[in-house]
């Protein structure tokens, strides 16, 4: 009888197919969806343009400057200067503007809580945080960006704004900005549904296992050894030699490996935290301090190895082309050296400037593995792609988005199993430690609740 009963009330329920359709079938959705196909091109040239700016100005800082001053490159002095300025502009920013310049990094990327009132504080505080030095990526403002024009397109065509249209708008307007950035609509599209967190702890618990059996079967089905492989290419970080078919060494180091490097990447995770924590005080004055300490990291990286200083003032997705077009140019001493100042820059710009947190986990989890790629049965391509692959999905506790983004940055078929192992291990191991302390956000002038300036 009970049996019976739930297949009538199983048999009643709408598919998904079903739900599906009944909202296609929704005069208001289907203008969103219309409305949200035309604000992708505007937004998209916006966030292009944004991230030409960005660019220009980063060289001009870092590359013309100097050279019209009579240095082939920046000299080791050059970040003190340029980051301390950067914390001026984002102390005032966060203190007298409203959005308080975006979240800070240190508290993850998040698509919700886009507002247009925020994107002159965003756009500020990215154009004087990633040019001037800071160890941060440009994608968290990028995200608020999209956001915050889709949601101003709305307001501007006075198109009711609900919460669902607020959610939907903003992601939607997201996902056109962040797909500028990584090339790639797809990675947009699975990073925003990963930081939404559509689906809950469910789809979690339902991604993970997933996942890591995929990446189980694609050992036994492209094999150990030389048994079976497939042709690599390059999108965007092209290594001088492909690897051959991955082998046992490779499996069993890029487990360990990712443990390792996700137990490091949390904790500098912890210390952006800390250092959100210590300017939440006073903002102007401790940002300053902060990014000044950050410049002082590149400067003593800069002094010790005698490279530049741009090494550790940056994104890291230059050096990252660099590490991977000549792996084997740096020393031991270098690979030691850009971890450890890096890091300490990274920590602290994650907790004062604003950006992103994935270009500079993608460089450090790269020179994590070049620097252990020596270990007997690991080669230089599968011991980088686990270091990327455990770097972004410990920063970030996004796995599926960290496989695609570095499957896509390396464009290598054969490493993508240790990619999935990789990123599945530093998950899980990421998620098992004790979170630390809590990045409290400044509240804006906007939102009391701070809700704008979090996300």
């Amino acid at each position: 009888m009970t049996e019976r009963r739930a297949r009538s009330e199983t048999a009643e329920q709408p598919s998904e197919a079903d739900r599906l359709r009944d909202l296609l079938r929704t005069p208001g959705y289907r203008k969103a969806l219309v409305f949200s196909g035309l604000i992708g091109v505007p937004i998209s040239l916006a966030a292009f343009w944004f991230l030409v700016g960005l660019h220009e100005l980063e060289h001009v800082m870092w590359a013309d400057l100097p050279e019209a001053l009579g240095w082939v490159t920046p000299p080791a002095w050059w970040p003190l200067p340029l980051l301390a300025l950067a914390g001026v502009v984002v102390g005032l920013v966060v203190t007298h503007l409203p959005g308080a310049g975006g979240h800070i990094p240190a508290t993850g990327l998040h698509a919700g809580g886009a507002s247009s009132a925020a994107l002159p504080g965003v756009i500020i505080a990215a154009i004087a945080s990633l040019p001037l030095g800071a160890a941060l990526g440009p994608e968290a403002p990028l995200i608020a960006l999209g956001g915050g024009l889709a949601l101003l397109f709305r307001d501007l065509v006075r198109a009711p704004a609900t919460p669902r249209s607020t959610a939907l708008l903003g992601a939607a307007g997201a996902s056109a900005a962040i797909a500028a950035i990584f090339g790639n609509p797809l990675i947009a599209a699975v990073l925003l549904i990963e930081v939404a967190g559509v689906g809950g702890p469910q789809l979690f618990a339902v991604m993970l296992p997933s996942l890591l059996s995929s990446g189980v079967g694609g050992l036994v089905f492209t094999g150990f050894g030389r048994w079976t492989g497939l042709e690599t290419g390059s999108l965007a970080v092209h290594f001088p030699a492909p690897p051959a078919s991955l082998d046992t060494g490779d499996v069993v180091w890029s487990v360990l490996l990712a443990v390792v490097i996700g137990v490091l990447v949390h904790l500098v995770i912890i210390g952006g935290r800390l250092a959100a924590a210590f300017v939440a005080a006073a903002p102007l004055p401790r940002t300053v301090i902060c990014a000044i300490a950050a410049g002082g990291c590149a400067a003593l990286y800069a002094v010790i190895t005698g490279r530049t200083p741009e090494d550790v003032a940056s994104s890291g997705q230059g050096t990252l082309a660099e590490l991977a077009a000549h792996p084997h140019a740096w020393s031991v001493g270098a690979l030691l050296a850009v971890l450890l100042f890096k890091a300490v820059a990274y920590a602290l710009c994650l907790g004062t400037l604003r950006g992103g947190l994935v270009f500079p986990a993608l460089f450090l989890g790269a020179a994590a593995g070049v620097l252990c790629s020596p270990l007997p049965g690991l080669g230089v391509v599968p011991a980088a792609a686990t270091g990327m692959a455990a770097a972004a999905a410990a920063a970030l506790r996004l796995p599926v988005s960290s496989v695609a983004l570095v499957v896509l940055v390396l464009g290598n078929a054969e490493t993508i199993p240790v990619v999935i192992l990789a990123a599945v291990a530093a998950f899980i191991t990421t998620e098992l430690l004790p979170t630390g302390p809590s990045a409290e956000p400044r509240r804006s002038r906007e939102d009391p609740a701070g809700t704008t300036a979090t996300s």
